[in-house]
């Protein structure tokens, strides 16, 4: 039994260092975030998801934060299209077959089509939506560091929204706008924050918990080490720490009904010859009653 007290605290210990591993890498997290915490441009979209009838016009926005990394940087801003709204913008796409980096102006766009900017957002608009135009839009910055004619992309923050286009109504041709869920990646930085600002305040508690039962032990360790040590000095036979049991000593049928003498020399009362015992010749022990004469009178009663 006091072999199995240092694997506990040995346990809690195991515990403690377990806790204060999640704390530092909870810790080189966060430092790792803020590594990444120089880009000086965001992207986002105010709404998710549209929803349009055929035929309809909308308006996909995209805000933007921010300014370039130096300033003599140059800033594009560009729409890549998938039809598939689960899937991400890849190559260089854009909406209505249009190819990114070939539109020079309104002139070159297809009808129906039109991209637009103001100082905290950008935008695109789609007249007459047909159902090939139903899909995922990708609202994009470029940060390009031009240098010798040549332009290196050192900032690229991205957002998307996604256009579903339904059958045509008899009513109203307005589009509708719905969020599912928050956008933006703050809900699980939040998470690992408090994760970690929790884990540096349990610790604490944790270290005193051990303590205490490191204490614990050492304290019934130390008193049973002291009722042995009394044990053995009275000489007592302690079934706990000796590992036996007091055995109970049987007799059989034929000691039993034998007489047994007294350790003293005197007779015991079972035996014959000892005063204020029964005689040994078949005499009873209690005196005879003479007999009594029934009464006639009783008789009559």
């Amino acid at each position: 039994m006091e072999r199995g007290l240092p694997c506990r605290t040995s346990v809690w210990s195991k515990k403690s260092l377990l806790w204060f591993c999640s704390v530092l890498v909870c810790a080189a997290g966060g430092k790792g975030d803020l590594s990444h915490a120089h880009s000086t441009l965001d992207v986002s979209a105010p709404h998710l998801y549209y929803t349009c009838p055929v035929g309809a016009t909308v308006k996909l926005v995209c805000s933007q934060r921010g300014a370039t990394l130096h300033p003599t940087d140059v800033l594009r801003r560009s729409w890549l299209f998938t039809p598939h709204s689960d899937q991400r913008c890849m190559g260089r796409a854009g909406p209505r077959h249009t190819i990114v980096g070939k539109i020079h102006g309104n002139q070159s766009l297809p009808a129906g089509l039109q991209f637009g900017s103001a100082q905290h957002n950008f935008w695109v608009v789609l007249q007459n939506v047909t159902h090939s135009d139903q899909g995922r839009y990708c609202c994009m910055l470029l940060d390009l560091q031009v240098e010798h004619k040549h332009g290196t992309i050192v900032q690229k923050p991205h957002s998307h929204v996604i256009l579903q286009v339904t059958p045509r109504r008899n009513g109203s041709q307005d589009c509708t706008v719905w969020d599912p869920a928050p956008a933006g990646g703050s809900v699980p930085v939040a998470l690992a924050i408090a994760a970690c600002i929790l884990a540096l305040l349990s610790l604490p508690l944790i270290l005193v918990l051990v303590y205490k039962q490191r204490h614990s032990a050492q304290s019934s360790r130390r008193a049973q080490e002291l009722v042995r040590m009394d044990s053995e000095a009275q000489g007592h036979e302690n079934p706990v720490f000796l590992g036996g049991s007091p055995q109970i000593k049987t007799r059989t049928v034929s000691q039993i009904m034998t007489r047994q003498s007294s350790e003293t020399g005197r007779h015991l009362l079972s035996e014959p010859g000892t005063p204020f015992s029964p005689p040994a010749h078949g005499d009873v022990f209690f005196p005879i009653e003479d007999t009594i004469l029934e009464s006639p009178d009783f008789l009559q009663v």
